[in-house]
């Protein structure tokens, strides 16, 4: 007997860091489109320096303080997650071997935000309080992705 699941509605409080989980795919699309178009490596750190520093860094953050939290600190998807963020900054962080750091970035970012949108979302949702997923909406907001079209190498 095959028991079908129904996928968890995302709770509405964390909707807005699905929304900036997809920014995040997009950015992998965009390095794998440069790399299809042969840019230069170097124009593509560039625009993912930028998008680290204005979206991603801010969004590690938040998880980390209100979303994580939420969960004990021992928990093991907690310690998955936090281990990867930390790894994710050493990449974009890195200033040598830019194009297998970018190689890097593409796959651990892409797999990173399917493991948190699959795994550690859905168990946060089931434990937070309504107070805690209020916490989120407060201290997030919303705030619109303005792309940086100063060099867009991906089109």
């Amino acid at each position: 007997m095959i028991l079908e699941t129904k996928p968890l509605k995302r709770a509405k409080e964390l909707q807005e860091l699905s929304r900036e989980h997809h920014h995040g795919l997009l950015l992998c699309w965009k390095i794998r489109a440069g790399y299809s178009r042969n840019v230069s490596p170097e124009r593509i750190k560039r625009y993912t320096d930028w998008f680290y520093t204005k979206y991603l860094l801010p969004h590690f953050e938040l998880e980390e303080e209100y979303v994580f939290t939420i969960l004990k600190e021992n928990h093991e998807l907690v310690k998955k997650a936090l281990a990867e963020h930390r790894r994710l900054r050493r990449l974009f962080n890195q200033r040598i071997n830019i194009d297998k750091n970018l190689g890097l970035i593409e796959e651990e970012l892409e797999a990173h935000i399917r493991f948190e949108e699959r795994v550690l979302f859905p168990e946060v949702q089931k434990v937070a309080t309504p107070e805690q997923l209020e916490r989120i909406v407060q201290i997030h907001g919303r705030d619109e992705f303005v792309e940086n079209e100063k060099d867009i190498f991906w089109k």
